[in-house]
């Protein structure tokens, strides 16, 4: 059986940017921001509070995870954070990727790994939609083992370590996006294969993606009538179900474009239209350019022209 969540992390294509092991001494306030990368951290041992993009504040403790597949502000700060306007000193580096931050004078309170990765697939933007913005989960050992797996592996200059990095990287995505709370997760993918209604249809689009699906069928693969089936999985996933079938047919399609391994016929029969010209007047409107340019164009970039 076709998993579609691991087929959207893998065609993500996730790498290692860095990871690094903070200690915290209350307290504390820090703030960056990332132009939309994936950031994880997982809590040690203390706690402390995270907002992401000007979202309301989330308390971590011991043993959570979170994880933003697009992060482009993320400020942090100790469970008590320090009265406005008095200013945290800069992170210590204390060497071999391990950094101090807060009041030199206290005690540290507070452990935690936090890293960024990277998705080398350049229609990353497309995928990371289907995903929820955030996803927090409390209490999973396991995903705090993958990532000190994936923290020692970064630090090593091992033989294969980029190879092992990507597969540490989609298994500590999928860990983690499974593991979250489905009650909790903000719209997209994993909530929607957590309604065993609505992953029925989702399981057809990625098991059967050649065939001509229309609301009407999807509905009754969910056993669901056709209205039903359309608000519940546009309130739940974050888009109609035709936008999702179109998006992930796009998404392949840019992959199979990239490979530069079969034709544009081939490629049109196998991402479910019936000829290369209807693929290309659909791939044009959605992508803003014909296949076969668009193939020229990520060629020559691979290729450094």
């Amino acid at each position: 059986m076709i998993d579609p969540l691991a087929e959207v992390v893998t065609l993500l294509q996730p790498g290692a940017r860095f990871s690094k092991l903070v200690h915290g001494a209350s307290p504390w306030r820090v703030s960056r921001s990332d132009a939309g990368q994936p950031f994880y951290c997982v809590i040690l041992a203390g706690g402390c509070r995270i907002a992401i993009d000007g979202h309301e504040p989330i308390e971590l403790l011991s043993g959570d995870f979170v994880l933003i597949p697009a992060a482009y502000g993320v400020a942090m700060s100790s469970l008590e954070p320090p009265p406005p306007g008095v200013e945290t000193l800069a992170p210590n580096a204390l060497g071999n990727g391990e950094f101090r931050i807060g009041d030199p004078d206290s005690p540290i309170d507070t452990r935690m790994v936090a890293g960024h990765c990277s998705f080398g697939s350049p229609d990353a933007s497309l995928l990371i939609s289907l995903l929820p913005q955030i996803v927090h989960v409390r209490g999973e050992q396991r995903l705090a083992t993958l990532v000190q797996l994936v923290r020692e592996e970064t630090r090593e200059q091992r033989p294969a370590r980029e190879v092992v990095l990507s597969r540490l990287l989609e298994v500590l995505l999928i860990e983690a996006l499974r593991s979250a709370p489905q009650t909790n997760a903000s719209p997209g993918l994993v909530r929607g294969l957590s309604d065993v209604r609505l992953a029925a249809a989702i399981r057809g689009m990625h098991e059967h993606l050649t065939r001509a699906w229309t609301v009407a069928e999807l509905a009754k693969e969910a056993a669901l009538s056709r209205s039903t089936f359309f608000e519940r999985f546009s309130r739940t996933v974050g888009i109609s179900p035709m936008e999702y079938l179109l998006a992930w047919r796009m998404a392949l399609a840019k992959d199979l474009l990239r490979r530069n391994e079969v034709r544009i016929a081939e490629i049109a029969q196998r991402v479910g239209y019936s000829s290369a010209s209807t693929f290309s007047v659909a791939f044009t409107r959605h992508v803003g350019r014909p296949p076969t340019q668009y193939a020229r164009e990520v060629q020559a970039v691979a290729n450094g022209a």
